[in-house]
């Protein structure tokens, strides 16, 4: 039983409240984000306690979406219950951020009104709320990881000439039942998400890859649909299949919809998927990537005793495929305490690099860098009574970029196709990007 909804920012504005009970108050948003900024660790627990109320929420996209209730609930249903939801918000409203939230707040609260009854969760099925919800989504252009502009769409038959418009995947997708002139359109992404730790000796100390599949379809009444893996493709180590190049990950998990009669034999996932997102397929690769690392790093730390100054040299290597490129990269580099002023040489006009106080760090931004390339900067800092021991604040080093049309594991998509010819076919979209989730240097 649900007591309160309410959405957050990451200040702590209030966005959404909704109180199902009336035995709650508005004072308990503030008890709750009082509770997670006064937490001395990175990583809040997902449920905690408040004067007899349990308190249950999940992050999404910066902002805290929280319920609570007075009873000892399934804290792994409620759970369940805000992932659907911000999947929903996200369906109707094409993306989701504290300004789409804003500006869609009543078509917000009239989800809720149909998914919570008195407390009591009713629905959370996208086909039967489409038939209630009558409210038009206000349409914003977010943030995105996935900026089609730079990372490109591209056919699940190779075809890169037809290349879908920019926003195309982030416009909702439960709008209108009776829009005209749409496009039925499906997008098919292979997410992966890269963690790295290398050793100041530069050996692989620790890789992990967390990828997923995740499947946004625009066309109404989607018969059942079928997607080709890779037909090399290894769950665990054991396993050994095909001539070509293995494709290994350590384990998978799929979707309850999702059909696997021709998973085995023949790597083809069948579908019949309602209009919405939904992830397919989730998979992990531990401790050992097929293919090379996409950064190196090569750092050089001089001390300056006469003038109390420490010159830090850094070339960076990419070792992606020449065809590949990095976008959006942040080379983030902690510097002792005491710095007073930098100066900068930087290999590039479009680089651009700057100390940040508040985390003692510095920030070297790189827009774009091709695969093979290399990118140098050196640092200079003046720290009044430098000393040995500030040599052992430096580092370690940690970076943050994506990969578009790239992926860690070599995961492709063959195919996505219907059985049967349909009359109005929809457009299809596979699109392949990696992100870094933790990719650390130590020095």
């Amino acid at each position: 039983m649900i007591s309160q909804i309410f959405i957050l920012s990451a200040k702590g504005d209030h966005l959404i409240y909704k109180d199902f009970r009336g035995d709650g108050s508005r004072g308990l948003v503030d008890a709750f984000y009082k509770k997670i900024t006064t937490l001395t660790s990175d990583e809040e627990p997902v449920v905690m306690m408040h004067e007899g109320l349990h308190f249950v929420h999940v992050r999404h996209s910066g902002l805290y979406f929280v319920v609570s209730t007075p009873l000892n609930d399934s804290p792994f249903t409620l759970i369940e219950f805000l992932n659907r939801l911000v999947a929903l918000i996200h369906d109707y409203c094409g993306s989701l951020s504290e300004k789409t939230i804003s500006l869609n707040f009543a078509l917000i609260y009239e989800l809720l009104d149909e998914m919570v009854d008195y407390g009591y969760i009713q629905t959370t099925s996208t086909d039967v709320l489409k038939n209630f919800i009558q409210t038009e989504a206000v349409i914003t252009k977010p943030f995105s990881l996935f900026d089609l502009s730079s990372v490109g769409l591209f056919g699940a038959e190779t075809q890169q000439s037809k290349v879908a418009p920019s926003t195309a995947a982030s416009r909702p997708v439960l709008s209108s039942r009776h829009e005209q002139g749409l496009k039925n359109e499906i997008f098919l992404d292979v997410i992966e998400r890269l963690m790295v730790v290398i050793g100041s000796n530069g050996t692989l100390m620790k890789a992990d890859i967390q990828g997923e599949l995740r499947l946004k379809n625009f066309f109404q009444n989607c018969p059942e649909m079928r997607i080709g893996l890779t037909e090399e493709l290894c769950i665990g180590k054991s396993e050994l299949r095909g001539y070509g190049t293995t494709v290994r990950v350590d384990e998978c998990r799929f979707h309850e919809s999702v059909k696997l009669d021709e998973f085995e034999s023949h790597r083809i996932l069948k579908v019949n998927p309602s209009q919405g997102e939904l992830t397919l397929m989730q998979y992990q690769v531990s401790d050992d990537i097929p293919s090379a690392l996409p950064f190196h790093l090569f750092p050089t730390v001089e001390r300056d005793t006469s003038s109390n100054r420490l010159r830090i040299y850094l070339k960076l290597r990419c070792d992606l495929p020449p065809k590949s490129q990095a976008v959006n990269v942040r080379v983030y580099l902690p510097i002792p305490k005491g710095v007073i002023s930098l100066s900068q040489e930087l290999s590039s006009p479009d680089q651009v690099a700057e100390l940040q106080p508040n985390t003692r760090s510095v920030q070297w931004v790189i827009p774009r860098m091709g695969g093979g390339s290399q990118l140098s900067a050196l640092f200079k800092l003046e720290i009044p009574r430098l000393s040995s021991a500030a040599l052992l604040e430096i580092g370690p080093v940690s970076m943050a970029f994506e990969l578009p049309m790239h992926t860690c594991s070599g995961l492709q998509i063959r195919f996505l196709r219907f059985p049967t010819v349909q009359p109005s076919a929809p457009h299809r979209w596979v699109r392949y990007v990696t992100h870094s989730d933790s990719y650390t240097i130590r020095l």
